[in-house]
């Protein structure tokens, strides 16, 4: 009941974690915003499910501070503040240090690292007492088992991690909580790009549990952080046991 009858924003939510964690939002009794940036339909047919009284589809590039300032002013005038943030857009390179170019990086931080930096500081102003900001990390952080192609991603997930314990320093003086969810494998389309059924098993066998997360599970956890009440400035890794 925590999150009854407040306004969530969820980057990235036409697909994957974004779009599992917009609905379980809703199933909780937030009002969404769907923030997208290609996938127009997806959005639109999430709108759909959700409804129209209770979601907003907003097209926006979070990697600019133009995307970033219309998409809060869309859903601050559609629904008067933010009381939930979810920075979920990022993309997912896979560079090690010799395949790494200025370009490569330069991306990657703009949307994973850049994005979630200045999304936040738009939106503080509108998010009253109480609301909470939660940042995607990975467990791949903390995992032993991490390969060198993931380079660059984690490089931005370890700014994602100092920025929910700093920011949090900050921002709570306010009242806000900020914390992030470190994902294991999860079943994302994005995940499953390119992955032979040979790596997907041997990625599978790394958990305890012999399987790959689903979106589903990680939205649940989401949620939970969204409506604690005293959980701040933390890092929740939520991979079913693997790291």
């Amino acid at each position: 009941m925590a999150l009854a009858g407040k306004i969530a924003l969820v980057t990235g939510a036409s697909k994957g974690i974004g779009k599992a964690t917009a609905l379980a939002l809703a199933a909780a009794g937030s009002s969404v915003v769907v923030n997208f940036n290609s996938d127009e339909q997806a959005a639109k047919d999430l709108v759909g499910k959700i409804g129209a009284d209770r979601a907003l589809a907003v097209k926006a590039d979070c990697s600019t501070l133009s995307g970033i300032d219309f998409l809060v002013k869309q859903t601050v005038n559609r629904f008067g503040r933010i009381d939930v943030l979810i920075a979920n857009a990022g993309i997912l390179p896979m560079k090690d240090l010799e395949h790494t170019t200025e370009e490569d990086f330069d991306r990657t931080f703009t949307l994973n690292v850049k994005g979630p930096y200045f999304l936040a500081q738009k939106a503080v102003p509108h998010m009253p007492k109480g609301s909470h900001i939660v940042f995607l990390s990975t467990t791949l952080t903390k995992a032993s088992t991490v390969q060198p192609a993931y380079l660059l991603y984690n490089s931005t997930k370890g700014a994602i991690e100092q920025m929910t314990r700093v920011l949090n320093k900050d921002v709570g003086r306010k009242g806000i909580f900020v914390n992030a969810i470190a994902p294991g494998p999860t079943g994302t389309e994005l995940f499953y790009k390119g992955k032979s059924e040979e790596m997907l098993k041997t990625i599978a066998n790394f958990n305890p549990q012999g399987r790959i997360g689903t979106p589903e599970e990680i939205a649940e956890s989401i949620v939970f952080v969204s409506g604690s009440s005293w959980l701040s400035g933390q890092v929740v890794a939520v991979n079913g046991g693997m790291a």
